[in-house]
């Protein structure tokens, strides 16, 4: 009892250390900043760090191969036309990254060679965005974006820069960044719990570290107003970790929430909490365990199936002293011959990356990864260094959180090498916006859940009377296991189908470091009802029985085996939308099965994907896993 109590009281006081911290007064940060004087660079790094930066590079094929790609982006970007203001529909935000890329890589370039042809293409390309009318307020991303890239431009050159370019570049960061964001029509953002809190502060506080000593009070109240209203957002990694937006959107939001971060730290010397919010530091492990063996990802919701290259995750490894978290990015950039120079943050990487050994990483030791919060996941997989392991992602959650999909009970899965079981993941947001989708209504009717990609139906979930999952429907991990052999999670989404039947329950398990097992039990009310079941793949599936499908893909062969109390019709469906603004699927299908179930009875489904057909096999019922 006292040992608890003890605990709690230490609780208790960080906690509240770190909410002191998070609430230090306009009056202190601008102390703190009058202390910067007028020195530069300032933001990301100081004085200094580019010589030890530079002495670290050789000995390493990883960051030499990073910085050498940086290098040959910034000739390339010589011989470039210069941006002009061009909206994507509402958007300017394409510019607003390219000229982020380009500013960047050219600063980066130039402090780490003193070749004059970087400095002065980064001159010009500061006074071009800097002319641009406005940097487009109404889409704030691209403003946040935006005055990053001439901060950090402004920052890094300031003692290379005329003073003519200082002084546009100081007017723009005020009058085209910071001061838009105090007007309430634009700024929305301050406030926000979604990527747009993280990337919108973290632009400002870019622009107002650049330019401090001239605009003292501006810049203090910028810094607090940030520090005060990111965790917002951040609080939604609590309690594990897990992003609520999905892999691409982990990316986006907390390689800003990062960058932020890091230069309040590099100014100050401290981070006033941010860092210590609950599950920050372990959101890391969720991004690299969202990663499949195949490098797709768990790409649920509004995300693309591609690893990418994460600089985040160097800050991570570096702060948590936890190389492991670097086990793929490692192999993404040693194993294939992909650049990475589309990467704005690039150069970033190398700063994080500093003194850690990257070249040689080791695996992680745990192969099951749980997180709750509003898009609760799981994540396993048979093995992180055999060549062909099982991976299995499986998610829980609702389709009202930002960026979701009707895709709560899903999975995907990957085996032999291939991806069996799989997720569209995004549209280009621009193709439906351009044709009049109402995209970002999230309400039941809304036109958001006509998008092919984006309902029940093609998700490797149960529908249920052909009706579309209840948008304010949530479900959690209810249970896990990490034993070797017995790998599982388990949900309840029986909100996703109020009020059609009484209950639904999932569970998904890897078993004998083999066989996917995926067992749903659904109790109807006194209208039975009827079951859909997908399983959406690349594979070509063909149904060879009434229990069995085949499916082969590059001369791989794996199985679908389905067992039921109920009467089952195995099934396909095409992935050919019949709306002409949905994206091309390409080679894709769903196979699954419906079924009718009569009024007040519990019914179970098994379905069993393995390389073997395997005969009718034991499933005990989910209360029991």
């Amino acid at each position: 009892m006292k040992k608890s109590f003890i605990f709690l009281l230490i609780g208790l006081v960080t906690a509240c250390g770190v909410f002191a911290q998070a609430v230090t007064g306009t009056g202190q940060i601008s102390v703190r900043l009058k202390q910067l004087g007028g020195e530069h660079p300032r933001i990301l790094i100081r004085k200094g760090d580019i010589e030890s930066l530079r002495d670290g590079i050789p000995g390493s094929a990883i960051k030499s191969r990073i910085h050498h790609d940086i290098l040959e982006a910034c000739d390339a970007i010589l011989k470039m036309p210069q941006l002009e203001r061009e909206l994507e529909g509402r958007r300017l935000l394409g510019k607003s990254r390219e000229s982020l890329r380009r500013i960047f890589y050219l600063s980066y370039g130039y402090r780490m060679t003193g070749k004059q042809a970087y400095l002065k293409r980064a001159e010009e390309e500061i006074l071009t965005v800097c002319h641009f009318s406005d940097w487009n307020p109404s889409h704030f991303l691209d403003v946040g974006e935006m005055t990053m890239s001439v901060a950090i431009g402004y920052d890094w050159l300031y003692d290379k820069l005329s003073e003519e370019t200082r002084q546009l570049a100081r007017e723009a960061i005020v009058e085209k960044g910071i001061k838009p964001s105090y007007n309430k029509d634009y700024n929305w953002f301050v406030k926000g719990t979604n990527n747009w809190n993280q990337v919108c502060h973290a632009g400002m506080v870019f622009g107002a570290l650049a330019i401090a000593e001239f605009h003292p009070e501006l810049s203090a109240d910028v810094i607090q107003r940030a520090i005060e209203f990111v965790p917002n957002s951040m609080q939604f990694y609590a309690p594990d970790g897990a992003y609520p937006e999905g892999y691409m959107y982990w990316d986006y939001g907390t390689t800003f929430n990062v960058l932020l971060i890091d230069a309040i730290e590099k100014a100050f010397g401290e981070d006033f909490g941010l860092s210590r919010q609950e599950g920050f530091l372990e959101t890391a492990s969720y991004e690299q365990n969202m990663i499949g063996p195949s490098l797709l990802v768990h790409n649920w919701g509004d995300s693309g199936p591609g690893a990418t290259l994460s600089p985040a995750l160097f800050w991570f490894a570096r702060k948590t002293n936890d190389p492991t978290l670097l086990w793929f990015q490692n192999k993404i950039i040693t194993d294939g011959k992909k650049r990475f120079t589309g990467d704005r943050i690039l150069p970033a990487l190398l700063l994080w990356a500093g003194a850690m050994e990257v070249d040689r990483i080791g695996p992680p030791s745990e192969k099951v990864w749980t997180g709750q919060g509003k898009s609760p996941v799981g994540l396993m997989r048979t093995s992180w260094t055999d060549p062909e392991p099982v991976f299995v992602g499986f998610k829980a959650g609702s389709a009202s959180v930002s960026h979701a999909h009707m895709d709560a009970g899903s999975f995907v899965i990957d085996a032999k090498g291939e991806r069996w079981a799989m997720d569209f993941g995004m549209q280009n947001y621009h193709s439906l916006e351009s044709r009049g989708v109402n995209l970002w209504n999230m309400a039941q009717d809304s036109e958001r859940w006509k998008v092919f990609r984006y309902n029940n139906f093609v998700h490797n979930t149960i529908t249920v009377n052909d009706q579309l999952h209840n948008v304010k429907g949530y479900s959690k991990i209810e249970r896990s296991s990490d034993q070797p052999d017995n790998m599982f999670f388990t949900t309840d989404l029986t909100e996703m189908f109020t009020p059609h039947i009484g209950k639904a329950k999932r569970a998904i398990g890897l078993q004998d470091k083999s066989r996917v097992v995926i067992r749903d039990e659904i109790t109807t009310d006194r209208n039975g009802a009827k079951v859909r079941w997908s399983f959406l793949t690349p594979a070509k599936a063909r149904i060879v029985g009434n229990d069995l499908v085949e499916l082969t893909q590059n001369g791989k062969t794996m199985y679908l085996q389905f067992q039921s109390s109920a009467g089952l019709a195995l099934k396909t469906w095409s992935t050919v939308s019949p709306n002409d603004y949905d994206a091309d699927n390409g080679d894709t299908m769903i196979v699954g099965f419906e079924a009718e179930l009569p009024a007040n009875k519990t019914e179970y489904f098994d379905v069993i994907f393995s390389e073997k057909k395997e005969g009718k096999i034991a499933v005990k019922p989910i209360d029991e896993w």
